[in-house]
């Protein structure tokens, strides 16, 4: 097996997958006025003084994914957002050191991935390209950045050479995956081969979702990303449990962002309709909502009182980490999650601990 079906090729190729431009730029002019990838008065954690959380959701844009990223969305008359465009390294760490960010885990944003309808060859160097900034970063910056790096997922044996890359030579934390691409998730047997050497690995996978290429006409002229980005979350989890490939992949630490999309409020649904079949034990063993309580969830987008509640009720604390989505959002969310009534050992654990263990390497 070379390479993946081509029809996996690209996200979005109409103007319509993001929604009317005018629906983007509304949703953009709201997210500047409530400035909320701004910078913010800086957190106190639990009265330390040094900064000591783990931001586990954290976009980079090295200069060429930039310049792509642009002109991407300048062909599509979309316009950009200004966190993006407003982005640098140096102003990242100024936001972080601001917010008690001590170490935040780099990874690529989503739509349209490293895609962007370029072939599998070009997608592979620019997942290489982007690797290898986010690298350099962690070098420049020591303790600062971790590293969850991006493969492109048209190529097979390219992207098991990227795997090996990433890990032996750029020391990497983990893996970060798009929610899909084109139109397969990541249950789809395509992938197996991916996830047998993450699997061997004992990798942590991180899972950030987009607006697939199938949806976004279904976003009831809303901006698509504010209902399509959680729903493909669940499914690719619902992907990844149904084809069995959490019951296969025992040792690989899964990481989905957004506290799960709709997954909490799903989960009960899942089971119900999927809980009392002959074949559970085979792709669940632990049953559908043990499956679900074995993966760990961010809180980027969580901090929503309704949100956290639905999420601790599905999964203790220990399987929480924060998540900013910054630039999107702001760094400073971690505030919010204090307003939440949570204890100081639960806020302890998903500001910094649940990181560690699930990358020791940020013990220090």
């Amino acid at each position: 097996m070379n390479k993946w079906d081509q029809k996996s090729r690209g996200h979005h190729a109409c103007p319509t997958c993001y929604g009317p431009p005018s629906s983007r730029r509304g949703f953009l002019a709201g997210v500047g006025a409530l400035g909320l990838a701004a910078a913010v008065p800086a957190v106190a954690v639990h009265g330390q003084t040094k900064p000591a959380l783990i931001d586990t959701h954290l976009h980079f844009y090295p200069p060429e994914y930039q310049k792509l990223w642009l002109g991407y969305e300048d062909a599509r008359k979309q316009p950009h957002f200004p966190g993006q465009v407003a982005w640098t390294r140096e102003k990242l760490v100024e936001d972080m050191d601001r917010n008690g960010i001590r170490t935040g885990i780099l990874s690529v944003a989503s739509t349209p991935g490293v895609w962007f309808d370029l072939g599998p060859a070009e997608a592979g160097r620019l997942a290489r390209a982007c690797n290898e900034y986010a690298a350099d970063m962690m070098r420049d910056h020591p303790g600062h950045f971790g590293l969850f790096a991006t493969l492109s997922m048209q190529d097979v044996d390219a992207t098991l050479r990227e795997i090996e890359y990433a890990f032996d030579t750029l020391k990497a934390d983990g893996i970060g995956l798009q929610s899909s691409y084109g139109d397969k998730w990541l249950g789809n047997a395509a992938y197996r081969p991916v996830f047998e050497e993450l699997n061997r690995r004992k990798a942590v996978v991180y899972v950030h979702p987009l607006v697939a290429s199938c949806c976004s006409a279904l976003s009831v002229g809303t901006f698509p990303a504010v209902i399509e980005v959680p729903h493909d979350t669940t499914r690719t989890v619902t992907s990844l449990l149904l084809s069995g490939a959490f019951a296969r992949h025992r040792d690989i630490k899964w990481l989905f962002s957004h506290a799960g999309g709709t997954i909490p409020m799903m989960a009960g649904r899942i089971n119900s309709f999927y809980g009392a079949r002959p074949d559970l034990k085979e792709f669940a063993p632990d049953g559908i909502e043990g499956e679900l309580r074995r993966l760990h969830y961010d809180t980027a987008n969580a901090t929503f009182a309704p949100s956290m509640a639905a999420l601790l009720k599905l999964v203790p604390a220990s399987q929480i980490t924060y998540g900013s989505d910054y630039p999107y959002f702001s760094l400073g969310q971690f505030a919010q999650l204090q307003k939440l009534g949570l204890s100081t050992d639960d806020l302890d654990a998903i500001g910094h601990r649940n990181a560690t263990r699930l990358v020791p390497r940020l013990q220090g």
